[in-house]
């Protein structure tokens, strides 16, 4: 079932399509975890401020018939991507509607009327329907306040600095893990910017290289439904599905500094023993620290962060140790986001034709350098000239 999308003057519509266009409210405060339980055509409720490339990109692929957010989907802090994306998939996205959005029962139905929430049929919360040009006016007001963002991560770059200069210079605190990984590639995978395509884009690097496969959180899923199993999954596994941590991975769990781990009571749970490492960064940051401090030889990332508004995105401080790893883990890296879209192959019909013909001018030839191969061609020459001469003959006789 789709949202109703009706404007205020046409009132009511009984119509048998306005019906089709009712759904389902499924409400969560975290975008990442509601997009496992939404189904197409369902409202998705969210209270997302900046909305972000891959949360979007999220919602997208659940096909949601709409979006109900309870903050600004585009606070003006930076000029974040999501809203944009969700307008060009065709979904409605109606922000600003408060707190009393996420009261909606879950299940219950959801319309729309312009920027107001329908329940059941009556008014429930009123917010700003946004157009592609609401969106692009938010947008250009971001960027224009982006210096005033710049600051502030350069402020939480140094602060990141003196707290973990010790792990960053010289690598106190990484624990110790049964995985090998001196001498060895190593492929760090975060369900990031376009890593479904990269992370499939390296399959021939993977079969051939057979790298230390680590993923990150949810990365370690996108490592199983690739058709390969993780060695090892770093994070504080709010994202990462049973499946994964019960596969035979060694589970690293990224704690705090006070020494607060939200996720090993989840793995213990499952019966798993898992390293602790607290630190103050991402835990796709502490993957790299990992392998970098374990000799690892080259490191290829997949889906992770690596510019200001990706950083951003992410909408937290500790991003900034994102920015300081890179600088520490140095030559070892290489980034392969972006791979698939730089790789992607464009055959037009004319050269698949010449490739055909080529493929065809080869097989003749190979048949024309053989006694077998040149009577067959000497047969098939005397068969075309009876044809002639017989159809000559209609014309002549």
């Amino acid at each position: 079932m789709r949202l109703t999308l009706r404007r205020a003057d046409r009132g009511p519509d009984t119509s048998d399509d306005a019906a089709e266009h009712h759904g389902a409210a499924r409400v969560g405060a975290r975008t990442k975890d509601l997009t496992k339980r939404l189904s197409a055509g369902d409202v998705a409720v969210i209270d997302h401020a900046d909305i972000d490339r891959v949360a979007a990109e999220a919602l997208v692929a659940a096909r949601p018939s709409a979006v109900l957010n309870a903050a600004p989907s585009t606070t003006g802090r930076y000029p974040n991507a999501g809203p944009g994306i969700l307008l060009e998939a065709g979904i409605v996205l109606v922000d600003g509607l408060g707190p009393e959005v996420m009261d909606i029962h879950e299940g219950a139905r959801v319309a729309v009327e312009e920027g107001t929430v329908l329940v059941d049929g009556k008014p429930w919360a009123t917010g700003t329907r946004q157009t592609p040009e609401t969106v692009e006016t938010a947008l250009a007001a971001a960027r224009d306040g982006l210096s005033d963002e710049i600051e502030r991560f350069a402020e939480n770059t140094m602060t990141y600095l003196r707290r973990e200069r010790d792990l960053l210079l010289d690598g106190v605190g990484v624990p110790e893990v049964r995985t090998r990984f001196a001498g060895r590639h190593v492929l760090i995978v975060v369900r990031g910017y376009h890593y479904r395509e990269d992370l499939a884009m390296l399959r021939s690097y993977i079969q051939e290289n057979r790298p230390v496969l680590v993923g990150v959180d949810g990365g370690a899923d996108a490592i199983l439904d690739a058709g390969w199993r993780p060695d090892m999954i770093v994070g504080d596994m709010d994202s990462v599905s049973d499946k994964a941590l019960a596969c035979g991975a060694e589970i690293v769990v990224h704690a705090y500094r006070t020494g607060d781990a939200p996720g090993l009571e989840r793995v213990r749970a499952l019966g798993v023993d898992p390293v602790v490492f607290p630190a103050t960064g991402t835990s796709e940051d502490i993957a790299m620290l990992l392998a970098d401090d374990k000799d690892a030889e080259l490191i290829v990332a997949v889906g992770t962060h690596a510019t200001l508004v990706e950083f951003l995105d992410k909408g937290r401080a500790g991003m900034a140790s994102t920015f300081l790893t890179r600088l520490r883990v140095g030559g070892k890296l290489v980034d392969a986001k972006g791979v698939s879209r730089l790789y992607r192959t464009r055959i037009s019909n004319l050269q698949l034709t010449l490739l055909s013909l080529a493929g065809v001018g080869a097989v003749l030839a190979a048949l024309w350098s053989t006694a077998a191969g040149q009577t067959a061609f000497g047969l098939v020459g005397a068969q075309i000239d009876d044809i002639v001469s017989w159809v000559g003959s209609l014309f002549g006789g």
